[in-house]
C-alpha cells in the first residue's frame, strides 16, 4: 500500500487551499479533508492527481466525488463530535473517513460488494473506521440504529426516500441530490415527525442510486 508521505500531505494542505478559495467556510471540515490519505483510496493509476478537484472511476462502475462535493455535502450536515451519522453509500470509504475524521459516529451502508469489501479493509488500515459498516440496499437505511442526528446521501436519488426521513431524528439533518440525469442538493431538516423544511445548494452530478437486487 501507497504511503502518506510529506509530499502528499503538501498535497493535502494545498487542495485545503483550493476548497478555501471555492467558498468551504467550515474550518472543521477542511482539518477533517487535510487528515484522510485521499490517494490510498484511488486506483494506483490516479495517485498522482488524488489531490486535484476531481472525481476519478472507483470499483462497479462508481466514482470518488471530487473533493469538492465532499466538503460541500459534509459543512451542509454540520456535524459535531459523537453525532450519529447514516451514511447511504460508503463507496471507496472516503466520504466516510471524512466524517470519521469530524468526530461523528458513522453508520454506512454500500449496495456493492466490491466497494464494500474494498472500504472497510482500507478504513481500517489508515484507523478510520465507522462505527457500523454493512453491505446492504440504502434506501432501507438501518432502522434498527435509528433515529439518527445527521443522514447523508452520496448517489443521486429519484425522490427522497420515506424511509430515510423516517429514520432521521427531528432536529436532524438530511442532505441528499436529488434527480435523474443530474442532481439539485437538497438539505432536510426535520421539524416533527410530519413537518420539513427544504434548501436547494445548486446542481451537481453523482452515480444513481440503486436499490439491491439480490435473488
Amino acid at each position: 500500500m501507497s504511503v502518506d508521505d510529506f509530499k502528499h500531505k503538501g498535497r493535502r494542505k494545498m487542495l485545503v487551499d483550493l476548497l478555501r478559495s471555492k467558498g468551504i467556510e467550515d474550518e472543521k471540515v477542511l482539518e477533517a479533508i487535510n487528515l484522510v490519505p485521499r490517494h490510498l483510496f484511488l486506483d494506483s493509476a490516479f495517485v498522482e492527481y488524488a489531490y486535484r478537484d476531481e472525481a476519478f472511476p472507483i470499483a462497479a462502475g462508481q466514482t470518488i466525488s471530487h473533493p469538492f462535493t465532499v466538503a460541500f455535502q459534509t459543512q451542509l450536515l454540520d456535524i459535531y463530535p459523537n453525532e450519529k451519522v447514516l451514511e447511504i453509500g460508503t463507496g471507496s470509504g472516503y466520504q466516510t473517513a471524512v466524517l470519521v475524521g469530524l468526530g461523528a459516529e458513522v453508520f454506512t451502508i454500500e449496495r456493492q460488494k466490491d466497494l464494500f469489501d474494498y472500504s472497510k479493509i482500507m478504513l481500517k488500515k489508515i484507523n478510520f473506521e465507522p462505527r457500523y459498516q454493512t453491505y446492504g440496499d440504502g434506501y432501507k437505511g438501518l432502522p434498527s440504529f435509528a433515529p439518527f442526528d445527521k443522514i447523508i446521501v452520496t448517489a443521486g436519488a429519484p425522490e427522497i426516500p420515506k424511509e430515510l426521513l423516517n429514520q432521521l431524528k427531528i432536529g436532524g439533518i438530511m442532505v441528499i441530490p436529488v434527480g435523474e440525469t443530474s442532481q439539485q442538493m437538497i438539505v432536510i431538516i426535520k421539524l416533527s415527525e410530519d413537518n420539513y423544511e427544504r434548501y436547494e445548494f445548486g446542481n451537481f452530478k453523482f452515480v444513481p442510486m440503486l436499490e439491491r437486487r439480490d435473488k
